[in-house]
């Protein structure tokens, strides 16, 4: 069966295995004289910081967060390469910073609309006369474990801190809305495989990522999961992670 996890693990690990071999090679081309090149060029260092950005920007479903880490990167390698000073630096960092907040927020609006209103549907049929549970964490930890009771809903919130709600022992009876909010911190939400799971994300530089390693062709029904925040991230996993 075709599991859309699976393949961008195996993309992912395919690039990098790509360049590690082709480093193995430049490293042994020069010690036997093969290549004439020096490859610790000023600012070799920065690689560090761009390649996994790119290896990111192709297999990574959100996008921006690896731009920015490309762009530190290439700011920080101009600057070692003496193409403007670390004066100008800073300040080429702090506008590509605003550039691609902005970007983001264009490009999620646009793309993100339809889901949005259905998310936002279902947020005012599921919510009537429900219990909808809540977890809060600032500068904390929060956690909420659901042991064969039905689940209705959740609001959790994570500021400078994380959360984790485990719903792979619930008892789903229709669908139901999460909404999240974190801001420089993490929330995992942890489903069963026979639960279909959407998404809208609102973030500044994060997003949301479904790490589940096996999703079920068998649904019986749709959780939502309204995320937003910045320098964070909503993760959906299964109980096998």
């Amino acid at each position: 069966m075709y599991n859309p996890i699976i393949m961008k693990q195996q993309v992912k690990s395919i690039i990098w295995g790509l360049a590690i071999l082709a480093l193995g090679v430049i490293f042994g081309g020069k010690a036997l004289g093969l290549f004439n090149f020096d490859i610790f060029f000023k600012g070799w260092w920065t690689l560090f910081i761009i390649v996994p950005g790119v290896v990111g920007l192709i297999t990574d479903k959100h996008k921006f967060g690896n731009l920015f880490t490309i762009a530190i990167g290439v700011i920080l390698l101009l600057a070692m390469q003496g193409v403007f000073d670390w004066n100008v630096a800073w300040k080429v960092l702090i506008a590509a910073v605003l550039i691609l907040a902005g970007l983001s927020l264009i490009f999620k609006s646009i793309f993100q609309r339809n889901l949005a209103e259905e998310i936002e549907k279902e947020v005012k049929k599921s919510r009537k006369g429900v219990k909808v549970d809540s977890l809060v964490a600032i500068f904390s930890g929060s956690d909420r474990v659901y042991n064969k009771e039905e689940f209705e809903g959740a609001d959790i919130t994570a500021v400078f801190g994380g959360a984790e709600l485990d719903l792979s022992q619930a008892i789903f009876k229709k669908d139901t809305v999460i909404k999240a909010f974190c801001m420089f911190g993490g929330i995992d939400i942890i489903v069963p495989d026979d639960v279909r799971v959407k998404t809208k994300s609102g973030f500044i530089f994060g997003g949301t990522s479904d790490d589940r390693k096996v999703i079920s062709d068998k649904t019986k029904c749709t959780i939502y999961v309204d995320a937003a925040g910045g320098f964070g991230g909503v993760t959906i996993k299964d109980s096998k992670n």
